[in-house]
């Protein structure tokens, strides 16, 4: 994949393929993202691309993610020189969706205030809100019910972002209650919405 603002970019959805790019975070619910790729990719018309956090690569590996991923490292190792590509800019120009699941309760707080300290976050500043972002929260339950989680929901919300909600469950940690990432069908079938609104996906 090549995350380049190219003349490709500007061309009709029904020429090219529908661009969306995955953030995960440091969630244990990143076990699910090999998961919830294969499912991306089984969508026709699909590009898929991945922007990981560091903590994040704790919970999966990378061979049983079959696309581009992207991490800290790549955006250092690219710029040398003043006119070297931008990697935050050119993955939020290629672009066309973005969909961060899971999203911790640490990037919340960050996108929330502003905050891009790591490749993720700079896109997610970056990004072009005409375009959809969805993210999707997964946290313990004490972390979900804390009263801050709300209103950072809340901001991300008045950005223009769109929440996929988390759901109630017994936690990887054990815990029973809200906070575990919405399931893997639920957020497949809500980018198939976003696609079919903007002419990128015909179902079969």
């Amino acid at each position: 994949m090549e995350p380049q603002a190219s003349c490709s970019a500007a061309a009709p959805l029904t020429e090219r393929k529908f661009h969306v790019l995955v953030g995960v975070t440091g969630s244990v619910a990143a076990l699910k993202l090999p998961l919830l790729v294969s499912r991306l990719l089984e969508i026709p018309g699909l590009e898929v691309a991945v922007v990981t956090t560091e903590r994040a690569k704790h919970f999966y590996s990378p061979q049983d993610v079959p696309v581009t991923l992207y991490s800290d490292a790549d955006e250092w190792e690219i710029w040398k020189h003043r006119s070297d590509p931008v990697l935050h800019i050119d993955l939020r120009r290629w672009a066309d969706f973005m969909l961060v699941a899971p999203l911790d309760a640490n990037t919340l707080g960050k996108v929330a205030s502003g905050i891009c300290d790591n490749l993720l976050t700079c896109v997610i500043r970056a990004w072009d809100r005409s375009k959809p972002l969805f993210f999707c929260p997964a946290m313990n339950t004490a972390m979900w019910e804390h009263p801050i989680t709300a209103q950072q929901v809340d901001q991300l919300k008045a950005f223009g972002y769109v929440e996929i909600p988390c759901v109630a469950k017994k936690l990887v940690c054990g815990d029973q209650g809200l906070g575990a990432m919405a399931e893997v069908g639920t957020i497949v079938d809500k980018v198939k919405e976003v696609l079919s609104q903007h002419g990128g996906f015909q179902q079969n």
